[in-house]
């Protein structure tokens, strides 16, 4: 099989406008290519308004591109309706976010299952066992039945992590995972992501500011005004 066939995330030309068609159309993206595997842990830089929220909300089936395609297991999404880029989102990508966006009335063996209960409704024994395992796997076994208001910014983020990968994804995608945490805390997400990605065989695309945090990654990835600038691989 090739490297592209075998991709997890392929884009072909991507582009994205606004207002198209109209006086005022404005392209914030211009033809990227980028290709993402299976156990790639690349970190996506660059400045404020370079377009890296845009490419990851185009990324996460979340808006739709005005040219090119994107390509997530092979299966082309541009054209895709509503119904299903939400399937593919829900079977294929894990989300992590500087806010966990936890629910605060649920305890955290609920929060991690809650991708699961959206999609099928009553979790299923192998899948309470599956969450139960991801919040041991994150440290945080004996917290299963509390509430997230009862647990530290960083273990909450750690319950977020869990959710992300309790539907097994093949993607994940980190939006400053790290910002709203302390230094230490911040390296232990990190760790956990890098672990977790390795582990799963998941590609793990993870937006940061912290040059520290793309440092430690496998590739990074610098998009400037909507352009990718570079794509290196750290020296191993």
């Amino acid at each position: 099989m090739s490297e592209v066939q075998s991709a997890v995330l392929r884009l072909s030309g991507l582009r994205k406008s606004y207002n198209e068609g109209l006086p005022n159309e404005a392209e914030v993206l211009h033809g990227l290519d980028l290709l993402l595997e299976r156990k790639d842990f690349a970190a996506l830089i660059g400045p404020s308004g370079s377009g890296k929220s845009t490419l990851l909300n185009l990324i996460g089936l979340l808006d739709q591109p005005s040219a090119g395609e994107l390509y997530l297991l092979g299966e082309p999404t541009r054209t895709m309706d509503d119904a299903g880029r939400t399937r593919l989102r829900g079977e294929s990508i894990g989300f992590v976010f500087q806010f966990h966006h936890l629910i605060q009335a649920f305890s955290a063996l609920d929060n991690v299952l809650m991708p699961l209960m959206l999609r099928h409704g009553r979790p299923s024994p192998g899948a309470v066992d599956r969450a139960r395992g991801l919040l041991a796997a994150v440290g945080l076994e004996k917290y299963a039945q509390t509430r997230p208001n009862q647990l530290s910014g960083g273990q909450q983020q750690r319950v977020a992590i869990a959710r992300a990968l309790v539907t097994e994804p093949a993607l994940l995608l980190a939006d400053e995972p790290t910002g709203n945490l302390d230094t230490r805390t911040a390296a232990e997400v990190f760790e956990l992501m890098r672990r977790f990605g390795r582990e799963a065989g998941c590609a793990v695309l993870l937006v940061t500011h912290d040059p520290r945090l793309s440092a430690a990654c496998d590739r990074t990835i610098d998009l400037v005004d909507g352009r990718i600038v570079s794509d290196t691989n750290s020296a191993a």
